[in-house]
């Protein structure tokens, strides 16, 4: 009895960390869509690292439009998959993917000097903590459990057999 506690537990659990993800996703996408003047200039202009020339290039001004709509975009699939329990899986790996993207833009590195950023972290900060948050929900789903996923799954057949 204390296993299906246990199993019973683990599976609340990663369904609380998953709406909570999603509600943060989902906040951030909302709040970009209606601020107008929001934009991801200021975050890839200042990024630090291997990668600012990356990011840098996409503060060009034929870049900078796309780049916000896909960060929006992105934002609004993840917080939306994670939060109905549908689809979760694809939106913990988009989860993944936008989260490296901003952890990669200001890694906090020893010695590098951390701009646009919460305090000073030494290689692990919220960023990369959520990230490996979205890669448990990657790898244990829960929507079938709790939320919409049961729509889009098939059924499991049960065999049944005979006891001897």
């Amino acid at each position: 009895m204390a296993r299906i506690d246990q199993n019973l537990y683990l599976k609340n659990s990663v369904v609380l960390l998953r709406l909570f993800i999603g509600w943060h996703f989902l906040y951030e996408a909302v709040i970009k869509l209606y601020n107008p003047d929001w934009t991801a200039f200021g975050y890839l202009a200042t990024a630090q690292g291997p990668l600012r020339g990356f990011y840098v290039a996409l503060t060009n001004e034929s870049l900078i439009g796309t780049v916000d709509m896909l960060n929006t975009f992105t934002l609004l699939f993840v917080g939306l998959t994670l939060t109905l329990g549908i689809f979760e899986k694809w939106g913990a790996f988009a989860g993944i993917g936008i989260l490296a993207l901003y952890y990669l833009a200001h890694p906090p590195f020893p010695g590098a000097i951390q701009m646009n950023v919460e305090g000073n972290y030494w290689f692990v900060n919220k960023i990369l903590i959520e990230l490996i948050a979205c890669a448990i929900i990657l790898l244990y789903p829960t929507g079938r459990y709790f939320g919409l996923g049961h729509l889009f799954q098939p059924e499991q057949k049960t065999l049944k057999t005979e006891n001897p």
